[in-house]
């Protein structure tokens, strides 16, 4: 028979009862084995109770059945005999109860197995860092830095990162030839390209040539595409360039005929190499202007100076007490708080920018060397140079069209930038003289002056504005040209078609003569139509110079169906070979000091997938 845990203990006197518990009392009751609840706290069992199948308050030592290790009864307990114990009892099951709950999420993702390497969720993430490497340039042994696996870790606790040979050999090739693909398709699709190239080597002296293409795609959209950063150990001469030139544009299945121009500096091997292949090159503008500026620098005034604005910035590179104290005087005159800036002899434009930035922090400069000499030098370099380099500047974009402005802005230095002002100094006029006179002589090469002539008349902002009344007839003549070869291109779209065999020579039908006659009228409505399409876009208003051309010849593009065609050929060339320029910079952040031994054809790889990304 049960004891309710109310009752006394069969066969006990309340005296021997008491006695009990208190022998209970001096007897330390030892946990339930296994228990999870909270209320199992407050009872216990004696250490002889192997079995624990006799339950014991341990707040009144009184026995209390709870078959099978049910709470009901415990709690039931508490509440009738020990309200404190009952609500400090209650309160921790509602905090088990959430606690429980939270943890059981917690050692879910905890203990969960590690994705399958071929699931769509280890592939993303895969696929995510291989982009991070190649977009950002980072050395491809951070997969296996310790912080940037806590932190993968971290993010995802299921995902288990691959080596970096896997990065090295099957991650990054793939993403190479995925990209490639897309490019190659894009540029297969262009009706006219354009380039640059240029010649580099890299921090090992490693030998490359870079190649970019431009073209406008069919929505009117400018679009830069790096091709290659090929490395070229053999002799740079004329004739090998020529043949690499003409190996990179074959494995990317480009022909030759597309190709507008390709724009260049003025080494006199890739002018040669251009040549060769009779190829339409353009000056790099950038290159022209910056051989124009030393050119206009050859003054012993101007050594003079800029040796001054070297020494200059040497001194405060070096002293750290001198750049401190340089620091306090800026707070106190409240000038811009920027560094020196020193020349760098192949940087377009860091001369006139390191000028420009002693002079900003003259008053400066002046109280910690407590020298002023030459000033007027520096300011009149300063102000000729300023606005040159901002053309510069403008001029090097590749997502935007450029070369219909390199003659607005020879116009615009010949009318004003470097137009002789009557409060110009003698040193000014002979620095603008001969830069104007170097660009002249330069830019008088009449192959030049008509590819110049056709991009920017194909600008709607700027038409014939600046050409010449003399020439405006021929350039409306080659225009006319090239509209009717594209209106019969249009017409007959199967240029590579079979040869159809000759047939044997018969008698004219009578059909034939007028067949003749209908075929001159064809021609002489042809003609008709390419002129009226011609002098319709002539007579158009211009367009504001602040307006995108390729957007509006994206909403003209019906009303002009031939010339549209043709703004594709002229508006992609780049009037700078500034792209290649940055391939090399993109290479130089690839291949550091941390990276040296990367092989040639990671560092193409690499540098195309982080310009093309």
């Amino acid at each position: 028979m049960e004891t309710d845990e109310n009752d006394e203990i069969p066969g006990t006197s309340n005296e021997n009862q008491s006695t009990t518990r208190s022998d209970q009392s001096q007897t330390e009751l030892v946990l339930k084995k296994g228990s999870h609840s909270v209320v199992w706290v407050y009872f216990g069992f004696k250490p002889d109770d192997e079995g624990q199948s006799r339950v014991i308050c341990k707040a009144c030592f009184s026995l209390v059945a709870a078959p099978q290790g049910n709470t009901t009864n415990l709690y039931q307990h508490l509440k009738r005999h020990h309200k404190v114990q009952y609500d400090e009892a209650m309160q921790g099951k509602k905090s088990e109860s959430r606690s429980t709950t939270q943890t059981s999420i917690t050692d879910t993702l905890h203990n969960a197995t590690p994705y399958p390497h071929n699931s769509s969720r280890s592939k993303e993430i895969t696929e995510a860092i291989a982009y991070h490497l190649a977009k950002d340039m980072v050395p491809i042994n951070t997969v296996e830095r310790d912080g940037f696996r806590k932190m993968l870790h971290t993010l995802d606790k299921r995902y288990s990162i691959p080596s970096r040979n896997y990065f090295s050999y099957v991650a990054l090739p793939a993403m190479y030839k995925k990209v490639r693909a897309l490019v190659q398709a894009e540029v297969h699709d262009a009706d006219y390209f354009a380039a640059t190239t240029d010649l580099w080597s890299s921090r090992t002296m490693e030998p490359y040539m870079s190649l970019t293409v431009h073209f406008i795609a069919t929505d009117f959209t400018m679009k830069s595409k790096c091709l290659q950063t090929a490395y070229f150990p053999d002799d740079h001469k004329g004739e090998i360039l020529a043949q690499g030139l003409k190996d990179g544009l074959a494995s990317w299945s480009l022909e030759e005929e597309k190709l507008a121009c390709i724009t260049t500096d003025n080494g006199s091997n890739i002018v040669k190499a251009i040549s060769i292949n009779n190829w339409t090159r353009l000056q790099c503008f950038g290159h022209r202007l910056h051989l124009a500026i030393e050119n206009a620098m050859k003054d012993p005034r101007i050594d003079r100076v800029t040796g001054l604005c070297r020494k200059i910035v040497s001194t405060f590179s070096h002293s750290w007490l001198r750049r401190r104290n340089l620091a306090i005087v800026q707070k106190e005159l409240k000038l811009p708080e920027h560094q020196l800036k020193t020349e760098c002899p192949t940087r377009w434009g860091s001369r006139q920018q390191m000028i420009q930035r002693i002079l900003e922090q003259l008053p400066a400069i002046s109280q910690v060397l407590n020298d002023r000499k030459d000033i007027e030098v520096l300011e009149a370099m300063n102000n000729t140079l300023s606005p040159l380099a901002e053309f510069t500047d403008a001029l090097s974009g590749e997502l935007y069209v450029s070369v219909s402005s390199v003659k607005p802005v020879l116009h615009l230095f010949e009318t004003s930038v470097l137009a002789v002002q009557d409060e110009d100094t003698d040193f000014t006029r002979s620095v603008k003289s001969n830069i104007l006179k170097y660009l002249q002589e330069k830019y008088s090469d009449p192959r030049t002056q008509d590819l110049l002539d056709m991009a920017t008349t194909f600008d709607p902002r700027f038409k014939m504005n600046y050409i010449s009344e003399e020439k405006k007839a021929t350039v409306r003549a080659r225009l006319i040209d090239e509209m009717t070869g594209v209106t019969l291109a249009m017409r007959n779209p199967q240029p590579n078609a079979l040869p159809v065999p000759p047939m044997k020579k018969g008698r004219k039908t009578l059909g034939s003569f007028f067949k003749a006659v209908q075929g001159n009228k064809e021609e002489s409505s042809l003609q008709h139509a390419v002129s009226t399409e011609l002098e319709a876009y002539l007579l158009a208003c211009n367009i504001d110079s602040e307006d995108d051309p390729l957007s509006w010849w994206r909403q003209n593009s019906n009303a002009y169906p031939r010339l549209s065609v043709l703004v594709k050929k002229y508006l992609c060339i780049p009037a700078t070979s500034s792209p290649s320029e940055r391939l090399f910079s993109t290479g130089g952040n690839i291949v550091t000091c941390h990276r040296a031994s990367l092989k040639p054809e990671h560092v193409d790889r690499l540098v195309f997938l982080a310009r093309n990304l």
